[in-house]
C-alpha cells in the first residue's frame, strides 16, 4: 500500500471520515479535558463537509487520513486531522496537510490554523516541521498557524510596482523580502514600488554593479537596503556585505538571493517572479511565499487578492 489519493471529500465518503476520525483519536492517550472528536457522527461530519469541506486520504481504496475544514473569514481551520493508527509513519498527514494548504491558496485565503494539544509534543512537533507557528495558547491548546504563498498575475509593470507598494505598508524593519526570478522579469521594479511605499530616499535602480546600496526613510520609517547577489558566489562572500549591521533596523531586499539570503532571517518573504516566452508581453506571474512565525499570524493582505 503505497500510493496515497488525496481527493475533496463529499457525502459518499462520510462514514469513512467518521471512522477514520473513530480510529484515530481512540488510539490516543486520553487527556484532560478529553478530546470531542469521538462525538463525531454522520450527521456532524456531513454538516461540516456541506459548509466547507474537508479531505480524504485514500489507499487501494481503504482510507488512512482525513480532515474537516472551517472556513473563517480569509482563514481555513483545519479540523479533526486524523490518521489511522494503522497507517502511521506513511506520509498520511503530510500528504494531507500539503493538499490542504493548496485548498487555502486556490480560495484565496491568507492563513492555516488549527488547534493542537500541548500534552502530544509529537502532534506539536509535527506542525512545526511543516513551518507552522504557535500564536496563541489557551489551557492546553495551542494554535498553530501558517501563511500561504500569495499568487498573483501581474499584468503591467506599472501593476507590479503598485504590488510592492502596497506590501510596503505592511513592512518594519527587520524585515527580509529573498527576490528571485528570469532575467528582467520585474524584480527591480516590484522594489521600486517598495521604495515608494517605504518612502526612501533616491532612485531605485538595479545594484548589479555596487552589489549594495542603502535607501534612508524620508519619513521616519526604516531605510531600505538593496542588495543584488546576481554576482556574489556563496553565502560568505553575502556574510562579508556585513547585512548583520543593519538588518534590524531595515527592510532589505536580496534580489538574486535564492539559495544565499534564506539565512540571513527565519522570518522573511520569498518572493518569485517569473516572465512568459512571448518578450513582447509584459504580464508576470508573481509568487510571495511567507516564511516564519512574522507572518504566521496574519499573512499577507493585498486589495488586489480582494477583487479576484
Amino acid at each position: 500500500m503505497t500510493d496515497l489519493h488525496v481527493v475533496d471529500a463529499t457525502p459518499e465518503h462520510v462514514d469513512d471520515i467518521v471512522s477514520v476520525i473513530h480510529h484515530a483519536f481512540s488510539a490516543r492517550r486520553v487527556l484532560d479535558p478529553p478530546s470531542t472528536a469521538l462525538s463525531e457522527n454522520a450527521t456532524t461530519v456531513a454538516a461540516a463537509i456541506a459548509k466547507d469541506g474537508g479531505l480524504l486520504v485514500l489507499s487501494d481504496g481503504v482510507p488512512l487520513g482525513a480532515v474537516l475544514f472551517e472556513q473563517v473569514g480569509d482563514v481555513l481551520n483545519l479540523r479533526r486531522v486524523s490518521v489511522d493508527p494503522r497507517y502511521q509513519a506513511r506520509g498520511v498527514a503530510s500528504a494531507m496537510v500539503g493538499c490542504a494548504e493548496e485548498v487555502a491558496v486556490r480560495r484565496g485565503l491568507s492563513r492555516v490554523n488549527l488547534i493542537a494539544r500541548v500534552e502530544l509534543p509529537d502532534t506539536v512537533e509535527f506542525w512545526r516541521r511543516r513551518g507552522y507557528s504557535v500564536v496563541d495558547q489557551q489551557a492546553h491548546n495551542l494554535t498553530f498557524a501558517k501563511a500561504m504563498p500569495v499568487e498573483l498575475t501581474v499584468p503591467t509593470a506599472d501593476e507590479m510596482q503598485a504590488i510592492g507598494e502596497e506590501l510596503a505598508g505592511q513592512l518594519r524593519a527587520g524585515d527580509v523580502l529573498v527576490l528571485s526570478g528570469d532575467l528582467g522579469a520585474g524584480k527591480t521594479t516590484f522594489t521600486q514600488g517598495l521604495g515608494v511605499g517605504l518612502k526612501v530616499r533616491g532612485a531605485i535602480t538595479s545594484p548589479t554593479f555596487v552589489i549594495s546600496r542603502v535607501h534612508p526613510s524620508l519619513a521616519g520609517g526604516p531605510a531600505l537596503v538593496h542588495v543584488d547577489a546576481y554576482r556574489i558566489g556563496g553565502f560568505a562572500e553575502l556574510d562579508d556585505l556585513d547585512l548583520d549591521a543593519s538588518l534590524e533596523d531595515a527592510v532589505t531586499v536580496v534580489e538574486w538571493g535564492h539559495g544565499l539570503a534564506e539565512a540571513l532571517a527565519p522570518d522573511r518573504l520569498d518572493i518569485v517572479v517569473t516572465r512568459g516566452d512571448d518578450d513582447t508581453d509584459e504580464t508576470r506571474a508573481l509568487r510571495i511565499t511567507p516564511v516564519g512565525p512574522r507572518w504566521a499570524a496574519s499573512g499577507i493582505q493585498l486589495s488586489v487578492l480582494e477583487k479576484n
